[in-house]
């Protein structure tokens, strides 16, 4: 049984599928309760929660790379419709992961700039909160077709047409 789960911990696209809830459910979750703390104006419930969104932001840095990893292995076993849903999955994360990485930074200085200009608090949250939906949007679009590579139940519509490889690297 450990040797399998250990061996399941090598697979590139085992973790990716495994860590992949992360950024969205993480910031769904962190959001929510920094919307809360924002109203409640509640500085201690602030900073929690922007500790979760920034963990959660940045944890879509190993989805991405571990994904990135992933790509040829899943290219390898999905169908023709699964592997054109597989590039579009990856040019998404290409082109929006930078939405993760600037809002955990955005987070990390909500966390901290207050400390020398306590007035920036409230605008900080503030967009914190409205970078912090849009990524969530985003995140949803990304995981959109992610969601379709090997489950044929999922396809609705048809699959983007493919793209030449050299566009990818």
């Amino acid at each position: 049984m450990i040797d399998a789960i250990l061996r399941d911990l090598r697979q590139p696209e085992y973790i990716h599928v495994l860590i992949n809830p992360l950024p969205i459910y993480g910031l769904a979750m962190g959001l929510l309760g920094l919307i809360v703390a924002f109203f409640l104006r509640s500085r201690r419930a602030q900073i929690a929660t922007l500790i979760v969104v920034l963990v959660s932001a940045a944890s879509a840095w190993p989805v991405y790379e571990f994904g990135e990893q992933a790509y040829d292995r899943v290219l390898s076993m999905a169908d023709e419709p699964g592997r054109a849903w597989l590039d579009e999955h990856r040019d998404r994360g290409e082109d929006c992961i930078w939405f993760f990485y600037g809002l955990a930074v955005l987070s990390a200085v909500a966390l901290v700039a207050p400390r020398k200009w306590p007035r920036s608090a409230t605008p900080l949250v503030a967009s914190v909160i409205l970078l912090g939906v849009a990524t969530l949007g985003i995140g949803g679009y990304i995981a959109y077709a992610g969601g379709k590579i090997r489950h044929r139940e999922f396809r609705n519509v048809p699959p983007p047409p493919r793209k030449p490889e050299q566009e990818h690297r």
